[in-house]
């Protein structure tokens, strides 16, 4: 007879056999999951006053090439015309309200006195392309643009100057984005939500200009005291001016990203701030490169265009005389200033759309 098993044994060794694959596999450590980081903490790792070697601060990124980026701004502004035009003549308009033109008897000052500088030249007949040059030149150098010489007058232009900085960037945020179409109306009523939040970030750039003022204010004190004719003196001021100008430079190149990341609905100033900071780690030297080269064809598109209108002007005044106190240059120039701002605005605002869109 063959030996029959109980039920009870069975289970018995069921539950040795059971207990002996539990003591032979090990238990399972669980470690707690570390909290992703931000996709701007995990790419910034430089640390002021700390040694950074090169891994930490060398990040690609990939733009076009200075002149490219220069004809995009041109060809978004000539595209939209019908968005951007009636955006620059309601922003003089304004400023004629608020601030007001520059004077036509101070061009005409200016006039003489280039008449006068330039007698020994050829009789005093330098060309009238050259004399509408440097007419141009003194205007702007000497402050003609200036109109408003009171307080009130120059809070005006600053805030029309932020209105027209906002309002730009929320139609470009829109162009760029959407394929819906904008009106100019929309843009003037939601654009300035971030407003008191731009005049924060204004703020923060004053202060970081400070540098720069001194430098310019300790110029102007020792050319009066002779303190510059000694070489050596000379040599410190210059290595003094220069190192202060950077410092200056180097914080204003991350807030001037900052004052176009800070119009993005809900983010604040000091975020802002702390964003662009991070956007532009390893990549200040190309945007410093970018907004000196903007100064460049701002400056060129300036000699291009008003240095003929100066000269037809001096043509059209000297051959009939009812034209003479007209305000001809005087709203040339108030143009040009506005289109100028939206000019800057779109090629600031290209550039920080690159650094957004671009995946390290």
């Amino acid at each position: 007879m063959p030996k029959t098993t109980s039920k009870k044994s069975v289970k018995a060794k069921s539950a040795k056999t059971n207990s002996a694959k539990a003591k032979s596999v090990k238990p399972v450590k669980s470690t707690p999951k570390k909290p992703a980081k931000a996709k701007s903490e995990t790419r910034f790792k430089h640390k002021s006053f700390k040694r950074s070697y090169r891994e930490d601060y060398d990040r690609p990124f990939e733009a076009p090439g200075l002149l490219a980026h220069a004809v995009a701004s041109f060809k978004i502004i000539f595209k939209n015309w019908k968005l951007f035009l009636p955006l620059v003549l309601l922003i003089a308009i304004l400023n004629i309200a608020l601030v007001g033109l520059m004077n036509e008897d101070t061009f005409v000052a200016f006039q003489k006195s280039v008449d006068e500088t330039t007698e020994g030249v050829k009789n005093g007949q330098i060309g009238t392309f050259a004399k509408s040059g440097l007419l141009l030149v003194s205007t702007i150098t000497t402050g003609g643009l200036a109109t408003g010489s009171s307080e009130a007058s120059q809070i005006f232009s600053f805030l029309l100057a932020l209105v027209a900085w906002l309002v730009v960037i929320y139609l470009l945020r829109h162009l760029l984005t959407s394929k819906e179409p904008i009106k100019l109306r929309d843009a003037l009523y939601n654009a300035l939500a971030p407003f008191l939040s731009t005049i924060v970030v204004a703020a923060v750039i004053f202060i970081e200009a400070i540098p720069i003022m001194v430098v310019i204010i300790s110029y102007a004190a020792a050319v009066k005291t002779n303190f510059l004719s000694t070489p050596f003196y000379a040599l410190l001021f210059v290595i003094f001016a220069a190192l202060l100008i950077l410092l200056s430079v180097y914080l204003i190149s991350s807030s001037l990203i900052a004052l176009v990341a800070v119009s993005a609905p809900g983010l604040y100033p000091m975020q802002a701030i702390k964003s662009a900071s991070n956007l532009l780690a390893g990549r200040r030297i190309k945007f410093i490169i970018r907004v000196f080269y903007l100064i460049i064809v701002v400056g060129v598109l300036w000699a291009v265009i008003m240095t003929p209108l100066i000269a037809i002007d001096i043509g059209l005044k000297s051959s009939l005389e009812w034209l003479k106190g007209f305000p001809f240059v005087s709203i040339e120039l108030l143009l040009m200033t506005c289109f100028t701002e939206v000019y800057a605005t779109t090629y600031l605002y290209l550039f920080y759309r690159r650094l957004l869109d671009y995946e390290d």
